[in-house]
Order: structure tokens, then sequence, then C-alpha cells
């Protein structure tokens, strides 16, 4: 098989997370709930991966930082725990459904909602945030890259919108996270939303929410801490206000592993060659004739995404074909993403995704070139 649905999820992962998973079910017990090695161990375990996450980006401290399912889940906990009725938020085309979704259940509650189009070159500056921004204005929601170009934004330039005007500024990183340099403060991000299985090369399962110090927000889910335990009312302070529960310390254990080959290797170096392998097939499939490319490819740093199409055929069985015909897995359709194909007007035929890991070889990516071709041909 040829992998090429890295942005679903990655599924080479580095030598050790598998055995990190293993060895977690067979010896960590319940982090934070009990005075015994395996309880203990649990918990520094998590504690040193909220460590490697808030060095990962650039975090005001590993308490800040509360572990969730994946990147839906903490981006549902940001926009119910930081939005309330009155408020206009401002979003933009590209967002996934984990973002649209949980704002348009707002908009039932008052939320004002202000959705920002691509402009002629497929991006969305960082005046048209403010151009948005109105005296009601409280929060901006927007992904740091989308999930069907690769496309990204420029969350330096948002954050600094954000910042001047006073705004909550809540990013979904669930295509970025491990892939992108993430400066949360040099952003001004008040909640960076991440998942584990994609960029980070984690298991699936795993995930979380890295929160600004001193930003108010009400839990999405209350129960049990381990602490405080007649209270109650969640515990106020990070972690244990947003994570009520028992932690998933063995896909967390496997987290662990993926960020210390991540520190190890170093996001330069991953990136480097994630983007030759991204820009390869890019030059190699865009003058084909019958083969239209979609998104920005102009970018110094993007996503390692190139979707597209073949004449007018549908992409999902553009999508079989690869698989049944070249063994090469790649994901089709709308990913999730309606108001991205309304702007690409691909919502009928969808689009074909191609996305990449370090993982990925450049004898790959050329086997996928020359299937496109065939297929164009035909």
């Amino acid at each position: 098989m040829i992998y090429f649905d890295n942005a679903a999820t990655t599924l080479k992962k580095p030598d050790g997370v598998a055995q990190a998973v293993s060895d977690a079910i067979m010896n960590l017990g319940n982090a934070g709930r009990g005075a015994y090695d395996a309880s203990l161990h649990s918990m520094r375990m998590a504690y040193e991966t909220r460590e490697l996450l808030n060095e990962l980006f650039n975090g005001e401290g590993p308490e800040q930082i509360a572990f969730m399912s994946n990147a839906t889940e903490a981006l549902n906990t940001a926009i119910n725990g930081m939005i309330q009725p009155g408020d206009h938020v401002v979003t933009t085309v590209m967002e996934h459904n984990s973002v649209l979704r949980p704002l348009y259940l707002k908009e039932q509650t008052g939320v004002a909602l202000t959705v920002l189009p691509l402009d002629e070159n497929g991006l969305i500056s960082s005046e048209a945030f403010e151009e948005a921004i109105r005296p009601d204005t409280e929060a901006v929601v927007c992904t740091h890259a989308s999930n069907v170009t690769g496309t990204a934004l420029n969350l330096y330039r948002i954050g600094e919108v954000c910042k001047r005007h006073g705004l909550h500024f809540i990013v979904d990183a669930s295509q970025s996270a491990g892939i992108l340099p993430i400066d949360m403060q040099a952003m001004n991000i008040d909640a960076l939303c991440f998942t584990g299985h994609k960029g980070l090369f984690g298991p699936q399962g795993t995930g979380g929410i890295c929160l600004r110090k001193g930003t108010t927000i009400r839990p999405l889910k209350v129960g049990g801490s381990g602490i405080h335990s007649f209270d109650k009312e969640q515990p106020r302070f990070m972690p244990e206000l947003l994570e009520a529960g028992t932690i998933n310390a063995h896909g967390i254990a496997g987290l662990n592993a993926s960020l210390k080959y991540l520190k190890k290797e170093g996001l330069e170096k991953l990136y480097t060659k994630e983007a030759l392998l991204t820009k390869t097939f890019y030059e190699g499939v865009r003058r084909i004739e019958g083969v239209r490319v979609y998104g920005n490819f102009d970018q110094e740093k993007r996503a390692p995404v190139v979707s597209l199409n073949i004449w007018d055929e549908d992409a999902g069985k553009v999508s079989e074909i690869l698989w049944e015909d070249y063994g090469i897995a790649t994901r089709a359709g709308a990913h999730c993403a309606p108001l991205m194909h309304e702007a690409l007007g691909t919502t009928e035929q969808g689009v074909v995704r191609f996305s990449f890991s370090s993982f990925n070889t450049i004898e790959e990516i050329k086997q996928g070139i020359e299937a496109i071709r065939e297929l164009a041909s035909e």
C-alpha cells in the first residue's frame, strides 16, 4: 500500500509508539487516583507529556494543557466555554465541521457569526479579519491550515489583530500540530486545539487544548477529578478544570513517545521532507491535461496536502480506482468542510486528497504522479 491519507490519520508511526501503548496497558494505573507506583507512574508520564507539548507550542506552562479525546472535543470545549449569547464571532470558509457545527449551535442561542470568504488567491488576509470586527465581536475561531487544500493562515498577523482588539483567539491546529511551527505566545493564541493522531504521530483518541493563563472558560463536562471531591463544582484551575474523568493514559503514553521522536528529529527537518514530497507531487500533476489542483502553492509554509480532480469524474470513483488498481490510499469527498467545497465549486464532484508525511518516499510520489497521468489519459 502507498498511504497518502495522512491528513486523516498518520498510519505509519515512529518506532516506539506502539510499544509505549503496550507497556502502558500492562503497567500504568489511573493517574492522580492513588499513591501506589502504577498510579504515580501514570501521573508522571502524563505530566511529562504536558511538558513536551508546552515546549512544542511555546505555551505558558504544562499545567495549561488539558488532555481530550481529539481536536473535536477540544474545539467544542473552547467554543462552548468561551463564547456566550450576544457575542459576535469571526470564522472562515476554510473550517472543518468541528468548528462550524459548534458555532452553528451557538447561533441558535443568540451568537452572531461572520464567515470570511477566500480572496482571488485562495487566501484570507489578516485585514479581512480586522474589517469583520464589530463592537460586539468576542472571538476569532479559525483553522491553521485547511484540511482540503493545505492552504495556511498567517496566525501571527491574525493573533496580532485579536490582541489589538481584545478578542479571544481560538485555533484549530488539527492539520498543523507537529508539521508547522506554532508559537502560542508569539501568535497570541488563547486556546490551541490539537489532535494527537495526525502530524504528532500519536495514537487515535488523543488530543487536547492548550490555554493561555488567565483565560476564562467554562468546562464542557464535569465529574471526577481526583481532588476536591466534596466540592459541588469542578476545580477552577487547570488542567483539572477541563479534565473530568479518567484520562487516556494508554494513548497519552503513545503520544509521549511520538513527541519525543518529533523533538529528536526536529520539526524543520521533517517539514523539509514533507514540503519536498508535496512540491514534487504538485509539480508532477498540475500540468497533466484534465487535472485541476486546488489551493495556493505559493506559500512558504503550508500543510502537506494536494487535492485534485480529473476531468469531470466523480472524486469518489477516482479514489476507488487509485486504491483498487494502484494500491494508493487517498481520501475523496467533502472532507467535513462544506463551506470550503462551496468556495471551490466542488460540492457535487468532491476532490481527491493526497496528504503526505515524512514517512512517505519520493518513489511513492512518482508512482502517484504516474497513476494520475494514466487515469487522466483514459
